[in-house]
Formats: C-alpha cells, structure tokens, sequence
C-alpha cells in the first residue's frame, strides 16, 4: 500500500510565511528558512513552498529564497507562483526544487504544462488548481483565487492529466483556513476521475479531518497550512495518530 503523505504549505508573501482565511485576511506565521527546517526534523513527507503574491505583482518566483531552503532540507521541495514560462521553471529546478507548480499561467497557456513535462518530466510538474463551488458549479479561479474563470474544475484538472501534469494540488477555497474539514465533495469528484495523483489543501483543522480525507477520497496526501505553522497539530502527533487508526503514513 502506497504511504499518504504529510504536506506542510508555506505561503510566502515578501519573504515571510503567511496564512490566510479564503485567501484573505492575511498573517504572518513566521520565517520560511527555520519553518522549513522544523518541518523535516518533525518527519513532513514534503515541503510546498508558494508565493502567493508573484502572479499579481509580475515578480519572479523568489530564487534567492527557494536556494535558501533548498540548502537546508532534504526531502522534496515544490515551488510555485509567478512560474510562466519553461525558463522559468528551470530557475527554480536549478535553484533545488523538486517540482514546480503552475496555477494561473498554466489556465492562461496550457502548453505550459506540456513544454515543462517533456522537459524535465511529469513527476516534475504539479498542476494547483483553486476552486470555488458557486452556483452550483466548481468553478477556476486564478491570481491567487481574485479572478473567476469560465472553467470547470473538473474539467481543467482532466486536460491538466492529459497535457502531462504528474499531480494536481487541488484547493477548495471555501474551505481554506476554515478548520472545518477538507472538501470531501470535490476531492472525491475529481480523485475519482483522474490516474495522478491528487494532494487535497483547504479546510484541515483537526486530525480527525486527515483520516477522513484518506478514508474517503482517493488523495494521496494532504497538505496544511497554520495547523502546522502555529504547532496546534504537531507533524510527529498527527503521523503517529493516522498509524494508531490505520492508515499508512511514514514515520
């Protein structure tokens, strides 16, 4: 049986980790070097290291900083955020990420997703998609969830698989930052169609809301954000409480 695996988000605005509520409410959760540090002497499977404000203010992901941590860490490491061109995906490679993951360039230029895959492989190639369910459709949003699109989610991460995506990072945005519980609805409707895997983000609160999306979704991992940031739920503790309700997870 394939492990799941444990996935810490930093969201990095201005060099600093941040956490929101919806993609909003911003606020500062500390520095991402020592963050990332902590993460892999506390046994995280991954690092996702995004700057959400990259797209937006037509920056270049932060090399310096994707090197900073690439120095300091050992387990694989996915960058993304202002990534729009193959060049651009190969700085960050270069600088020691793992994977690289497209969000909005690759809603505006699908090739994208191809020209990176065949590139430097689909198991480099993580395809985030921000979905919002309103008026009865899950629907694409870009620009880090400001703007709507007129593509369905299912739909998007379906031509996303085909194009040569190895991995979709799907996140709910109803339920991001909210504790609730992860969205059980999407993730299944869109695990359910695909042959990749899918890593689930949005809505983790409590460690009953890990075991429920590996027991009722197909997800592969699950990737949380301040849980984490602010130690309400311990990686160490939440790896050793999926064990004790058996599922299988790396210790």
């Amino acid at each position: 049986m394939l492990k799941k695996r444990i996935i810490p988000c930093l969201d990095i605005k201005e060099g600093r980790t941040v956490k929101g509520v919806n993609f909003i409410d911003i606020r500062d959760a500390g520095d991402p070097v020592e963050l990332a540090k902590r993460y892999v002497k506390d046994g995280a499977d991954e690092l996702v290291f995004l700057d959400i404000t990259a797209t937006i203010e037509k920056r270049k992901t932060l090399v310096l900083l994707v090197e900073r941590i690439a120095r300091e860490i050992n387990i694989p490491f996915t960058v993304g955020g202002g990534i729009n061109s193959l060049e651009d995906a190969r700085a960050v490679i270069i600088a020691g990420a793992d994977k690289v993951s497209i969000n909005s360039s690759a809603v505006k230029n699908p090739e994208l997703i191809r020209n990176i895959a065949m590139e430097f492989g689909s198991q480099c190639v993580v395809v985030a998609i921000d979905s919002n369910f309103e008026n009865g459709m899950h629907r694409v949003y870009v620009n880090g969830g400001r703007i709507p699109t007129e593509r369905n989610t299912l739909d998007w991460a379906q031509q996303a698989e085909k194009l040569g995506a190895g991995e979709i990072l799907l996140t709910s945005m109803n339920k991001d930052g909210t504790k609730s519980g992860f969205d059980i609805d999407l993730l299944s409707l869109v695990g359910n169609a695909l042959n990749i895997p899918v890593i689930a983000s949005g809505g983790a609160g409590t460690k009953t809301h890990f075991t429920e999306v590996f027991r009722q979704t197909r997800a592969s991992a699950a990737l949380a954000a301040s849980i984490f940031h602010f130690a309400e739920i311990p990686v160490p503790e939440l790896k050793k409480y999926l064990l004790n309700n058996n599922i299988a997870v790396r210790l």
